[in-house]
């Protein structure tokens, strides 16, 4: 079973920011060191309220929804990048990235083939999970040579945390994408969604499949009314 850990809620208050900054400090207080505590108190308050918008990186060989892809028309793939973004219209939507690794019956071959911000890594070694994407939000890296052989889809997922709770939905953001890139950092195919549903809360953007020994691309863009414990249970990860 897997424990799911929240994303702390409590809000981020200047004296919280404040006081974290202040243990920060070396040194005597001087009237220098103060400013700076306030200047950064404030900015930090500023960022946390409103996330950062993120330009779209290009997007070279884009696809529509449903479309299917193959990986593998200049040989062998060892490993590749699924990397995410989006926007938000809502500075209360915090998007979380998952991937599911599903054997031939459509649920993950077992439940810590389930890679999240609380479970980093597949037990093989194969799918991680990195929070800091550079020029995307967050990445999963999948290295085919370790992948459990059992392991016939990968399903990219992206939820709103706390979505029933804050009354969030995918109606507020935008610009949400998936892009697969080759080792050498080359896009292999990429995704756009242009469709965003206000009783949505969780996206399955896309994955990736086996079909005849060879792994292709299908952009899925279709979203359900669950969260994050009710996609692992769609999926069949049992949640504590």
């Amino acid at each position: 079973m897997v424990d799911i850990p929240m994303r702390s809620s409590a809000p981020v208050t200047r004296q919280t920011v404040l006081s974290i900054n202040e243990r920060k400090v070396e040194g005597a207080k001087t009237t220098r060191t103060i400013t700076s505590i306030n200047h950064t108190s404030s900015q930090a308050v500023s960022n946390a309220s409103t996330p950062v918008s993120k330009p779209l990186p290009p997007l070279v060989h884009m696809v529509q929804k449903g479309q299917k892809t193959p990986l593998e028309n200049s040989g062998k793939l060892t490993s590749i990048k699924a990397c995410l973004g989006w926007n938000v219209k809502n500075p209360a939507c915090d998007v979380d990235v998952s991937a599911f690794l599903l054997g031939s019956s459509g649920k993950v071959i077992g439940d810590s083939w389930f890679v999240f911000y609380g479970q980093t890594e597949s037990p093989d070694h194969s799918t991680v999970f990195h929070a800091d994407g550079g020029a995307d939000r967050e990445i999963i890296s999948v290295d085919f040579t370790r992948l459990d052989p059992s392991v016939a889809r990968i399903v990219f997922v992206l939820t709103i945390n706390e979505a029933f709770e804050k009354n969030l939905n995918f109606g507020m953001l935008e610009d949400a994408y998936i892009r697969i890139m080759d080792p050498a950092g080359t896009e292999l195919v990429s995704f756009k969604m242009d469709e965003y549903y206000t009783n949505v809360t969780s996206m399955m953007i896309g994955e990736l499949y086996l079909h005849n020994g060879a792994w292709k691309f299908n952009a899925i863009g279709n979203g359900v009314a669950k969260d994050l414990a009710g996609l692992c249970s769609l999926y069949g990860v049992q949640v504590i």
